[in-house]
């Protein structure tokens, strides 16, 4: 490649490093540390085909800034998982967001069609949840305690059970976003039918609110985080379907990347979950006020983190970096 070709087809990109270096621009490590490495590869090809030339010292020192840069970012940023989670990954996700909905629709409309056929056919419910647990239910309502099942086991038992089964099904949405995505979609319609079959079999048994109450104390979250899961695999199936201008195989290796970040993510939110599953639920005789309370700050917390914050700091860091 002549070298008047090289530049024009780097150029902009090299542009934005030198934003980056001269305006001490704001951003995460590991984007820092890929700047480097696709600068490294150029500042290589120049080195080898273009010795002597300005392209070469241009490309040397802006090298050196970013080197210098990747090193005081490190000593700056000394708590990882914190940079992770505060700025990093929502920062990252902000590209992601119509991802987001679109799995949050799919899980939308797989409840209403399980809510619809639970209201359309009666056996339905027994075939979605299951007869033993649906006649342990109507035993429970009978002993005017309909939300027993969640008194059942050991507090600390049932969070520790309940956080590791959640965390499983958000890996099973990821991987299943293999098979062209269509596997996640196939966890979100089976999560999505039980619970609108669910939702409706208590509305049948005139403790809609009652049910509602108690299961969304946990399920705020549980549920929220599981269509994020099924972001992840969606985003993955993308990869796949539509590597753009990549090949295909970079492309989902990309989409892997992205999808185990965005499951990372989820892992906080699982445990809390189950933490209020396993202590709080079960404290059905608690005012409705607090229940309320307790629902709407989890949803607020869902909302703002992956909704409303990658939103600001796209606006306060990204945009600089275009």
């Amino acid at each position: 490649m002549r070298e008047a070709a090289f530049v024009k087809q780097n150029k902009d990109k090299w542009l934005k490093f030198e934003r980056v270096v001269q305006n001490n621009i704001s951003i995460s490590p590991s984007q820092l540390s890929s700047l480097y490495v696709e600068l490294s590869e150029d500042l290589n090809y120049a080195q080898t085909f273009y010795p002597q030339s300005e392209t070469l010292a241009y490309l040397n020192e802006l090298s050196a800034g970013i080197h210098q840069r990747i090193y005081k970012t490190k000593k700056e940023s000394r708590n990882k998982i914190y940079q992770f989670y505060a700025k990093e990954f929502p920062l990252f996700f902000y590209q992601h967001r119509p991802t987001l909905l679109l799995a949050f629709l799919i899980f939308l409309g797989f409840s209403i069609v399980g809510a619809f056929s639970a209201a359309s056919d009666d056996g339905f419910v027994r075939l979605i949840l299951g007869d033993a647990y649906v006649n342990m239910t109507m035993e429970n309502i009978q002993k005017g305690d309909p939300m027993a099942v969640y008194k059942q086991a050991n507090q600390t038992d049932m969070f520790l059970g309940i956080t590791i089964n959640n965390i499983k099904v958000s890996l099973l949405a990821f991987v299943a976003g293999l098979l062209a995505g269509l596997g996640t979609i196939f966890i979100l319609m089976k999560n999505a039918v039980m619970l609108g079959s669910f939702q409706y079999f208590f509305h049948e048994q005139d403790l809609l609110w009652e049910s509602s109450r108690t299961i969304w104390i946990h399920g705020t979250i549980e549920i929220s985080v599981i269509i994020v899961a099924g972001c992840a695999g969606l985003v993955m199936g993308k990869s796949l379907l539509f590597p753009k201008t990549y090949t295909r195989l970079q492309s989902f290796i990309q989409g892997v990347k992205s999808g185990l970040k965005i499951v990372i993510s989820t892992i906080p939110f699982f445990i809390i979950a189950g933490f209020l599953e396993g202590f709080v639920t079960r404290l059905t005789n608690m005012p409705d006020w607090l229940a309320i309370l307790i629902i709407c700050t989890s949803l607020a917390l869902i909302l703002y983190y992956y909704v409303i914050l990658p939103q600001l700091i796209y606006k306060k860091h990204g945009k600089q970096l275009h």
